[in-house]
């Protein structure tokens, strides 16, 4: 499976105390956020769809 990326911006704007927290209520899925405001969630390691 691929990464999901979301375009949060202008809508959200996440501080960083926001994404940790977004981050540790989700331990599951591997988060990434980036400079033009885009929400990465890839799936976890070891991870099969079907």
């Amino acid at each position: 499976m691929t990464a999901l990326i979301l375009n949060l911006a202008p809508t959200i704007k996440l501080t960083d105390e926001q994404f940790f927290q977004l981050c540790q209520d989700n331990r599951d899925l591997r988060l990434e956020s980036t400079s033009k405001g885009e929400l990465i969630i890839m799936p976890p390691t070891g991870w099969k769809s079907g």
